[in-house]
Formats: C-alpha cells, structure tokens, sequence
C-alpha cells in the first residue's frame, strides 16, 4: 500500500490540497509539527486578545488623545491573515476616538520589492484599502536617523512612521534564522528601516551566527543571546512601536494563537507558544527529502536549506511551491542579473546546496531566474505534476529509500 498525503498549497490564491504519494516499499517519515494539528482561532479569541494584552494597557487606552496612527503590517511574503485582525484593531481606535482620516497603513517590507493593489488586498482586504492610504515602505529614501545601537548599528526609521504618535505592528511568530523567532519589533526593524540600518544589522547578525560555528538552519529557534533580536529590541524602544498584534499559525496560514501589548514582552509570550508548536525532530542520513513551501512559498529556499540538514550527501531534495509569485525580490540578498546582485548576494550561492544530488521543484509556475535561489541556474529539475516527481525520484532510487517529509519547511525548526 502506498503512503499518501494531503499538503495545503496555493496561499493567497487558489487555496487547495496536492496529494503525494510514494512507492510501498519505500520508507517515509512524515516531520511535522503541533500547529499542523491546531485549527484556526474565532473571532472571539481575537477580540480576548486585544482585551487582555500583555504588559500593556488595552490599545483602545493607549489610542486615546492620538493625532496621527500608523499601523505597519507584514508583506505578501508571509501568509499571516492581516485582514482577519485589522477590524477588531479598528474598533479599539474608534472606540478611542480615531477618525479615519488620522490612520495609515505602511507595509512591512524590509529590503522586498514594492507592493501591488493586489497585494495591500490580499493582505489587508478590499475594504480597508479603500478606505484608508496603504504605502510601500521605501528604505532608500524618506528615513529618519535615529541615532545608533549599542552595538555601533546606524539607525534611520521610515519618517511617516515616525511622524505618528500611535505605532501598531501586526505580523507573526515563526522560526527565522537570524532572529531565532519572527515577530515583534522585526515588523519595525528591519521592516520599515533604512537600507543602511538593515545592511549593518545584517552583516552583524551573519558574523555572530557564523562566527559560532552555526549555519542559518541552526539559527532557527535560537532566542536567547541573539544580536539580531537583542538590536531589534533596542531599535523597537527607540523608535517608540506602542503596540503589536502577533499570529501564530499552522501550514494552512492559519491563525492558531494570537499575543497583543507590549512589543517586547508580548513577543516573549508569543515565543513560548511558538517553541511548543513549531518544532520538529531531525532525523538525519534520508535518501529523499520532501519540503512543502507553503506559508512563506515565495521564499521557499528557506525550505529547501531546513530539509536538507536531513539528507544524506548526494540526496535527493523536493520543494512544493505553488505561487504564482515566483520567489520574492530581495534587494539586499537577491541576484540583478547573472553577475550582479544586492549588497548581501552570493554570487556563490550553489555552495549552500553543494551537498544535494538533485534538486526538483514541483510547481506549476516554472521561472527560470528563480533557480537563482536554489543552487544556481541549471541545477533545478522542474516538475508539474507529483507524477513527474516521482518518476525522476525512482531513478535512482530503489527499495527502502528513507523520505522524510516536511509539511511546511518555512515554519518549522529542529528541536534540540
């Protein structure tokens, strides 16, 4: 009998679930996590949240007597649903006596390419982005210096953020390889941050991890010590973030839990939740392993580098990715052209995948340029159909092949 599995795929699209299966003989591990067995939060849930938020007074208190409100959300590169959280923040402003013409919404977007309408809808909702202004972050102009980190990091923050007396962050809890969870003040810093804060921020990040021995994979889950976090935190109370909301979601791009209030101490909260539900065991030496992409499917290599801390020397690695999207543009880390790319980018970049035999993405939306991020151009096999994957996997591939599946490798982390 064949093993067979249901992956969620499509975010933001056309939402749905891909079966995959796998010869009989064959030997297959499925590595998920907790979340994947939590379903979504009520409405209920989110208004108790905003109600008893942690280390802060209600935002409805805290709004009160405000000119001017911004409220920065996290882009179309993850699938938090922002517009399952935006109304219930705007009863709290309006129950404080906010107008509407004293809010704005700033996406979020760090070093990634600019948003669409259709993006700010996805995200936000048709109604909110017609009736409210939705920006673009831009961190190459239009910053405000702040001064700088202990660390010696220079800091300048997106001046329309910083020309509101009202700061709310909305984004999610999930492993990152820098910060050790997602979340926070990272929707501040580097979110809404100058490219020149972000680059420093990184390049001292990067030499911490490094310099320890560790790759980004082992960075995943690694909180306490962290520079990234430890600077973000620092920039988060310079700039004054008055409030978050975060969510902690499943492979669905659910909500399965949420923490609201102080930025700092919420986002420790929310941490605690995220080390139970995100974790899952390595179980290294498989033949095969299999990374769905879903909750971040425009960064899918981030799956591809996870699973492959699990693959034997010369295995075989697939990666699930179903967006239309493609791979995000990263002006920071991204490749311009086949010899040029962000400050950040490896022109190298095959080396993180040097140990991987083949690597095959399934997905329907083949992108040439995109196989930048996955080792290197010509190093990717596509596929459309899972039949096509498994056809090249049972070349060379026999009786008893170890598989380890992942179900989604952008959200998880290995448990140490």
């Amino acid at each position: 009998m064949q093993t067979k599995l249901k992956l969620p795929q499509g975010a933001w699209f056309e939402e749905k679930e891909i079966e995959i299966s796998f010869p009989q003989d064959w030997q297959v591990e499925i590595c998920g996590s907790p979340a994947d067995e939590m379903g979504p939060v009520a409405a209920e849930d989110i208004r108790k949240a905003l109600d008893g938020p942690v280390a802060s007074a209600p935002l409805r208190e805290i709004a009160r007597g405000k000119k001017e409100v911004c409220i920065i959300f996290d882009d179309i590169s993850r699938g938090t649903r922002v517009y399952e959280i935006i109304p219930h923040v705007l009863e709290e402003l309006a129950g404080a006596g906010i107008r509407d013409d004293q809010i704005r919404f700033i996406c979020s977007l760090g070093f990634h390419g600019a948003h669409t309408v259709l993006d700010f809808t996805k995200k936000l909702g048709r109604d909110v982005v017609a009736r409210y202004p939705v920006f673009n972050h831009n961190p190459y102009e239009n910053c405000q210096h702040l001064g700088q980190t202990s660390r010696g990091t220079p800091v300048s923050v997106n001046a329309e953020v910083m020309k509101c007396d009202l700061k709310i962050g909305i984004g999610c809890i999930t492993p990152h390889p820098f910060n050790g969870f997602g979340g926070g003040g990272k929707i501040l810093f580097p979110g809404v941050s100058s490219a020149e804060t972000i680059f420093g921020n990184h390049v001292l990040s990067a030499a911490a991890l490094m310099g320890s021995g560790l790759n980004p994979v082992d960075g995943l889950g690694r909180f306490e010590g962290n520079v990234m976090r430890q600077e973000m935190e620092e920039v988060c109370r310079m700039a004054g973030l008055d409030f978050i909301v975060n969510a902690l979601v499943n492979h669905r791009c659910e909500t399965v839990g949420l923490v609201a209030g102080d930025p700092i101490q919420a986002h420790y909260k929310g941490v605690e939740a995220a080390r139970e539900i995100y974790g899952t065991r390595l179980i290294p030496g498989a033949d095969v392993v299999v990374a769905n992409a879903n909750f971040k499917a425009c960064e899918a290599y981030i799956a591809l580098l996870f699973a492959a801390k699990s693959l034997k020397r010369g295995g075989d690695a697939v990666v699930i990715t179903h967006t239309p999207m493609g791979q995000i543009t990263h002006y920071l880390i991204g490749g311009f052209g086949r010899q040029i790319g962000g400050r950040l980018w490896n022109p190298n970049r095959g080396a993180m995948a040097s140990e991987i035999g083949r690597i095959i993405l399934f997905s329907p939306y083949r992108s040439y340029s995109d196989e930048d991020w996955f080792g290197g151009y010509g190093r990717v096999d596509w596929t459309d159909t899972w039949e096509e994957v498994l056809e090249l996997l049972e070349k060379g591939n026999g009786p008893g092949t170890r598989v380890n599946v992942f179900t989604d490798g952008t959200i998880q982390y290995y448990l140490q």
